[in-house]
């Protein structure tokens, strides 16, 4: 019988999270308490990435499924997931190497490689959650997948496509691909943040 994983109070897990198929990679480095429960980390993914939380996603450990109770109970194929407020982060990733896959917006399809990099004990003066590293910004919502991702990176890039103005004020004007700000990520989740007290 395999070992459960012991408490994980007062343990961070510094994780970095890479959304699949981009090229560059656009990534986060992110410091999480493990006792964070799925829910949770959904909530600090949507902010560290720059997602706007307007559509579904899921939470993959191998073969299992994590994720939100579907409230009006249509099942959307979700029947079989385990509630991802229930739990904890260090239920199922326990050791360094541990990976999982966040899905977001099943439509679309952002696939987020999640890999669990250290387990770290508590600076009793930061506070968690934080982003200590990362690259590019976060694609659009809605704009098709990857494929869509980079079909409109094309077309906002060259001055004589014919969707380019229309996309731009779609976009909100301009869209720079490779922004990222770490103040700006740390902002976001300061919401999230709770000082951990050990």
């Amino acid at each position: 019988m395999p070992a459960k994983p012991k408490s994980s109070s007062g343990e961070i897990y510094q994780i970095k999270v890479t959304l699949l198929g981009t090229r560059p990679p656009i990534w986060r480095r992110l410091l999480v308490p493990a006792d964070l429960t799925l829910g949770g980390l959904h909530d600090v993914l949507q902010s560290a990435m720059g997602w706007d939380q307007s559509h579904l996603h899921e939470f993959r450990v191998g073969q299992q499924r994590y994720g939100a109770p579907d409230p009006t109970g249509g099942g959307f194929g979700m029947e079989d997931q385990i509630d991802e407020r229930k739990v904890r982060l260090h239920q199922v990733l326990s050791r360094v190497g541990a990976k999982a896959v966040y899905t977001y917006d099943f439509g679309d399809g952002w696939e987020h490689g999640i890999v669990v990099e250290k387990r770290l004990p508590v600076d009793p003066n930061l506070a968690y959650p934080a982003c200590t590293g990362g690259r590019r910004a976060c694609p659009p919502e809605d704009c098709g997948g990857i494929p869509g991702f980079y079909e409109l990176l094309n077309a906002i890039r060259n001055p004589n496509h014919e969707n380019r103005e229309d996309l731009l004020d779609w976009l909100g004007g301009e869209y720079d691909p490779k922004a990222f700000s770490i103040e700006t990520v740390n902002r976001a989740l300061q919401g999230r943040r709770r000082r951990l007290a050990f």
